[in-house]
């Protein structure tokens, strides 16, 4: 086997372990002392070796017991106003059961309030530092039996993506809780580089297999492990919130992640002319089109269309629109240079590495005998592409694409529906560069002189 670099050793015991129940200990109340009880029960424990004791114990004994009712509908209501008090942070719903962060930062079911294995009248609380409580008993230990021993506080968890629970760690003095590997090299040859293994959560699931949940076994003692105490605690288990990638339940992931996507993708939309040489991811540019559709529109019908204009037709679309222009700015009598500068304008949408059109279409659109109702149907339904339009370039944003509005389709609406064979009631809308941006798309910022204006 290979040589483990200097200051790197593995976690495993020099040889086999042995894990033995405690027995013969007392239900424990508020104000018992546990290290006497264990001092009589377990006379023979040595130095190195590894308590693992149930969380509950301690809650007794630090009187983290709270009255509750006997009738069940008000015990539960009881035992969820006591989940509301302890949670500091919710992660996740799924029916009834409600995952959340408690105070000592553990991520688990109920916040570690329990009914189990305490008086009917009563519930359950977790110690209120569980770390503290292990070092007390160590120390009481020690002084009663003159032994050095670890102590582990354990609580029972689920676990994220596998079935059923485990007793984890939640408290600890006296042995290295995490055991990291990154340095050291494997019997391959190999480095590993962010291996790191929780020996404390090892050796509290360890001890679960002589106490289980029904025996009235709460500790269990792990010999042979020859643990090395390094200052380190059951706190160091916990995960930081920064470091964390599923601090949410796949639900409120979702949830959160629509309300702050749209909330952002409004904020980061903007027109630009500035596009990257890069091309636009075609299922983005899908997504945020088939996003617009959902635009909301008169009669429960949808009066909108969009065109993604490729190649051959986007040259001969444009070509045309530009003859189109010139002729018109010709015939209003424009002055040559004003002419070469306004088609250098129409150029962008040459630049934009994709093109799509937006169409009013007559689907849906009702018609009345006198001109004042079918010209205001028309409008109506105009204001329903527009707003298909601005779903279309926010639903852009939001897959991180910069767009530009160009509205010169709207004057051309015959060239248009020529070149691109369209029904004779598509009216173009607009036109719509899309693109990477240049540089990252961010909000606007609010200018604000001082005299009592801002402006965005």
């Amino acid at each position: 086997m290979a040589e483990p670099p200097p200051g790197h050793t593995d976690h495993a015991a020099p040889g086999a372990i042995e894990i033995r129940p405690v027995t013969g200990l007392p239900d424990f109340r508020p104000g018992d002392d546990l290290a006497a009880a264990l001092a009589a029960a377990a006379p023979w424990l040595a130095d190195g070796d590894v308590l693992v004791v149930t969380s509950k114990v301690f809650s007794k004994i630090e009187g983290r017991l709270v009255a509750a009712p006997l009738d069940p509908d008000e015990r539960d209501a009881a035992r969820r106003a006591l989940v509301d008090a302890q949670t500091e942070r919710f992660v996740a719903r799924r029916g009834r059961t409600l995952i959340v962060a408690n105070p000592l930062g553990i991520v688990q079911a109920a916040a570690g309030v329990d009914g189990s294995n305490v008086r009917r009248d009563e519930l359950a609380l977790l110690p209120e530092d569980p770390d503290a409580s292990a070092g007390r008993l160590r120390a009481e230990l020690k002084a009663l039996l003159g032994v050095h021993v670890a102590v582990l506080v354990t609580d029972t968890l689920g676990r994220t993506w596998r079935v059923g629970q485990t007793d984890v760690a939640i408290g600890a003095s006296g042995l290295t809780v995490l055991h990291r590997y990154g340095g050291a090299v494997d019997a391959e040859g190999n480095e590993l580089l962010v291996t790191e293994v929780a020996v404390a959560d090892e050796l509290a699931a360890a001890g679960d297999l002589v106490k289980g949940k029904l025996g009235a076994v709460p500790v269990a003692v792990v010999r042979g492990l020859a643990p090395v105490d390094d200052g380190s605690a059951g706190r160091d288990l916990v995960r930081p919130l920064d470091e964390d990638l599923f601090w949410l339940g796949t639900d409120e992931a979702l949830a959160q992640g629509l309300a702050r996507g749209h909330r952002e993708a409004v904020l980061l939309r903007r027109s630009t002319r500035d596009f990257a040489d890069e091309p636009v991811d075609p299922d983005a540019l899908r997504r945020a089109v088939r996003t617009a559709l959902t635009a909301p529109a008169p009669h429960h019908s949808t009066p909108f269309r969009f065109g993604w204009v490729r190649e051959p037709r986007r040259t001969a679309l444009l070509d045309a629109m530009r003859d189109r222009w010139r002729a018109d700015l010709e015939a209003d009598a424009r002055p040559g240079e004003e002419v070469a500068r306004r088609l250098r304008r129409g150029d962008l949408l040459r630049r934009a590495p994709e093109l799509v059109l937006a169409f009013r279409t007559g689907d849906g659109m009702h018609t009345y005998p006198d001109d004042t109702r079918n010209a205001a149907e028309r409008v109506m339904f105009t204001v329903a592409g527009g707003a298909a339009v601005q779903s279309l370039l926010v639903a852009l944003a939001a897959e991180g694409l910069a767009s530009c509005w160009v509205g010169s389709t709207i004057f051309a609406p015959d060239v248009v529906r020529a070149v691109l064979d369209l029904p004779a009631d598509w009216e173009p809308l607009g036109a719509v560069a899309v693109g990477v941006p240049r540089e990252p798309l961010e909000p606007r910022v609010p200018r604000e002189p001082g005299d009592g204006f801002v402006e965005w």
